[in-house]
């Protein structure tokens, strides 16, 4: 299986491809992610990169480093700082033996490198497909990123917590046996593959 953090890498630049495309007039556009529009998508997005970045170094107590950040006058720039943050702290000397600390999955557990990494490689396929949809183009990520995120959106559990505020996913959306990876993937964790249809 290739490195974790080489997926994670090719996921990432996929992503800032898509958002450099984006013009500061389209930050109000709606999303896929009925709550947010695509500037709070983007502070959501850049801020689990530190908070990552930050987990992978060692962090285990400050919260605020998973903050959403505020988008400034050249989103695209900062989305691609935010990224090369994050890539950076992943490919640090021994990361793959350390454990990651995600308070939003779990206060006091501490996760596996891998595992971690495959966390954040799942939400950026889905989330950088939820900014290609909201520009209005597609999101264009090579057939083995999108199989390693099915595999980790595979795992995540159905039930009453996808219904609470603030989860993470909502309930699954059917789709056609002959559904493509990609939009069983963006099914499995609440959207519609047809959005904003």
């Amino acid at each position: 299986m290739a490195d974790i953090r080489e997926l994670s890498r090719r996921t990432l630049e996929t992503t800032v491809s898509i958002v450099a495309g984006l013009k500061p007039d389209q930050l109000g556009s709606p999303t896929p992610c009925s709550e947010w529009d695509l500037r709070a998508l983007l502070a959501h997005m850049i801020g689990q990169h530190y908070g990552f970045a930050a987990a992978a170094r060692g962090e285990e107590k400050d919260r605020t480093v998973w903050d959403d950040r505020p988008i400034g006058d050249d989103p695209a720039a900062q989305y691609a700082q935010a990224v090369h943050e994050v890539t950076t702290a992943f490919r640090e000397e021994g990361l793959l033996g350390r454990r990651f600390w995600l308070p939003e999955i779990h206060e006091t557990v501490r996760f596996p490198a891998p595992t971690a990494i495959s966390f954040h490689l799942l939400d950026y396929v889905v989330h950088g497909w939820d900014v290609a949809r909201s520009l209005g183009v597609v999101a264009r990520f090579d057939d083995d990123l999108v199989a390693a995120a099915l595999a980790v959106g595979e795992q995540i559990p159905e039930g009453e917590s996808r219904l609470e505020p603030g989860a993470q996913f909502r309930p699954t959306v059917a789709v056609t046996d002959d559904a493509s990876p990609m939009d069983r993937l963006i099914a499995m964790t609440g959207r519609s593959p047809s959005w904003p249809d």
